[in-house]
């Protein structure tokens, strides 16, 4: 699977992305209008450049249009690769973060043995990416980062707070399927699949766009554990 509709993989779990990117293909650089404040995305950015060497590879899982994530973590210093499905958002990361590298692939794409093989990394950004698969490919998909991450390597990851599966909500003009937990489940699933949450922090986040609710968004900040 290339992130191009529906496709098998992950042991045989059929990965559907319909309409997932071609919603943020014509979202283009209004997400960036929609969401200018980002607080709890450039404090968890901070905490994990603090934390990794000088020079360090870092994923940018689910990139955008680059910002402000990949830009702070460049500016910090490191070795930024980039991951989105949309080809527009790709397009546009490019455009703002000529310093990094950035693909077109999916997170199945990254799996073990799967057909995109960008290295080993000392640090993944995932933020808001994780939402936007199925219940019962998260897991798979914090295995996979798992697994792209060096002994002892960080990850940063946030989610919204809400009891949803694979969910299909209006957003920015267009309709995009989105899952959440509760906090609790949240913290469990991210330690099952092999690290340790160091820090976390949540914020009650009000997009500027009228037709996005406020949400609360929850940001672990977490080790690999070996």
């Amino acid at each position: 699977m290339s992130g191009t509709g529906e496709g098998v993989g992950y042991d045989g779990l059929k990965v559907d992305r319909t309409g997932q990117a071609e919603a943020f293909d014509a979202i283009g650089d209004r997400y960036d209008e929609a969401f200018p404040h980002k607080e709890g995305q450039v404090q968890s950015a901070e905490w994990l450049a603090a934390r990794l060497p000088s020079g360090a590879r870092v994923l940018d899982l689910g990139c955008g249009t680059g910002l402000p994530t990949a830009r702070q973590l460049a500016d910090a210093g490191c070795e930024v690769v980039g991951v989105d499905l949309s080809d527009a958002m790709v397009e546009l990361a490019r455009r703002n973060v000529p310093g990094a590298l950035f693909h077109r692939a999916d997170i199945a794409d990254l799996r073990s043995g799967g057909p995109v093989d960008l290295g080993r990394f000392d640090g993944v950004a995932a933020f808001f990416s994780l939402l936007m698969l199925p219940r019962a490919e998260i897991p798979l998909a914090l295995e996979t980062i798992h697994n792209l991450l060096r002994p002892g390597g960080h990850l940063v990851v946030s989610m919204v707070e809400a009891d949803l599966d694979d969910f299909a909500i209006p957003f920015l003009g267009t309709t995009i399927r989105v899952t959440g937990y509760l906090r609790d489940t949240l913290r469990e699933v991210v330690e099952t699949a092999g690290f340790r949450i160091e820090e976390e922090s949540s914020y009650t986040y009000a997009p500027e766009s009228s037709d996005v609710p406020p949400e609360e968004q929850i940001f672990l900040r977490c080790k690999r554990l070996d």
